[in-house]
Formats: structure tokens, C-alpha cells, sequence
């Protein structure tokens, strides 16, 4: 079996990063004799355009339908997912939502899928497990004050109807920069975010290995 992370932030190894291997460990975890295969796939990596709306995967007995008709960084990537046995999305939250990075991968990666019947039915070659994994900084608290998991739901939805519906989690109240002092950032406390930091963020590591864990046995 083959599963993906699919990481929306530019960074490589902080908070969403982290949290995506962590599930991937989890994963390998329920099996390791089985030698499962798991790959993090860094979005920031690659350059690619979002969905242009040509409609290309929608034309009747066209070439490319059922498949994004666009080549680029992203064509490869999109046959490797065909063939897998989960994804993982995960994402820092920009301005309540998820990064314009991974935004524009989803709408390349799903819209190819989406079909314009009365269910609005799914051409996705399976139906495997997925999951999002969302970072912010704002407490937990202010996330369901702001509705943050509502404005997600949208994306999470169109996942639903394409594979399956995704298992979630939220990490809140991220430590986000290495020296605090160094930016104009004068609402957060640093020694807070640390203590913070230092107590939940091992639980939420914690959180994303079982929820790697649960993805993979409800694929076996």
C-alpha cells in the first residue's frame, strides 16, 4: 500500500510538515512487516497554475476526459494519486482557509473527478481514505468563534464526494516563529506560545499518529 501527505505549506520541516509525518508514521506503524510506502509531497516545491476552467476533463469522448488536461509539475503527481491508497491534505490556515497553494492544487486535483449528473458523482479511479490536517495560530477557542471549521468544511466536502469523507485535525495556537523578538508581533507573548508549545504540541504529534494509524486500518 502507498500513501501521500500532501503538504500546502511553503515550509518544509515546521508545524504542518511535522504533523504529516507524524501520521505517516502512524501508518507504518500498523504494519511495519508490510513495508508500507508513504511520501510527503511539498507543493511549494512545484509551479503550477490552479484550474483554468477550460473544461477539457468534462467533453464528451474528448482525449482527457476524467483527467486534467493541463501538463505541468502537477501531472505526474495526479497519477501517482490515482494509484493510491490514502492522502493526507495538510495546510497552515491563511485568512481563515487553507493555502492558496493547496487551494489550487485541490481544484486541479478534484475538478477532474467532479462529474455534472444529479448526485454530482465521482470518476476518482477509488475510494480511499483521506484526512486534513489544518495548523494555525489563533487558540482553539477563536478558531469555532470565527467559524474556521465551517469555511473548511466546504473543501472537506468535495473531497467527500470524490473519495471519502476526510478525518480531521486542528492544531491550534502554533508557535510560529524560531526568535519572536525579531518581528512586529507585539500581540502574541513568546514565553506563552513556548509554554504552549511545549505541552499540547507532543499531544497533537500524538493526535496526527493515530490518525495515520486509523487511515490505514480503514484500508486494510
Amino acid at each position: 500500500m502507498t500513501f501521500y501527505a500532501i503538504n500546502g505549506s511553503p515550509r518544509k520541516n515546521k508545524n504542518t510538515a511535522t504533523l504529516l509525518q507524524s501520521a505517516l508514521e502512524g501508518i507504518q506503524s500498523t504494519a511495519p512487516e508490510a513495508n508500507i510506502a508513504t511520501e510527503v509531497i511539498h507543493l511549494y516545491d512545484f509551479d503550477y497554475q490552479p484550474c483554468i476552467s477550460c473544461f477539457a476533463c468534462k467533453r464528451v469522448g474528448g482525449k482527457s476526459y476524467g483527467k486534467c488536461v493541463i501538463k505541468d509539475s502537477l501531472t505526474p503527481i495526479f497519477e501517482k494519486l490515482a494509484e493510491a491508497d490514502g492522502i493526507i491534505f495538510g495546510s497552515p490556515i491563511y485568512f481563515a482557509n487553507i493555502s492558496a497553494k493547496l487551494r489550487g492544487f485541490l481544484e486541479r486535483f478534484l475538478f477532474q473527478y467532479f462529474v455534472y449528473d444529479s448526485n454530482y458523482s465521482s470518476l476518482a479511479p477509488k475510494k480511499m481514505p483521506t484526512a486534513f490536517i489544518y495548523t494555525m495560530n489563533v487558540p482553539e477557542p477563536v478558531m469555532q468563534e470565527l467559524g474556521y471549521p465551517a469555511s473548511l468544511r466546504y473543501m472537506e466536502y468535495f473531497v467527500q464526494k470524490m473519495f471519502t469523507d476526510p478525518k480531521i485535525l486542528y492544531a491550534c495556537n502554533t508557535y510560529q516563529f524560531d526568535d519572536y523578538s525579531k518581528y512586529d508581533v507585539k500581540v502574541f507573548s513568546e514565553a506563552e506560545k513556548a509554554a504552549h508549545r511545549e505541552t499540547q504540541f507532543p499531544l497533537d504529534r500524538e493526535k496526527a499518529f493515530q490518525l495515520g494509524a486509523s487511515l490505514a486500518k480503514g484500508n486494510s
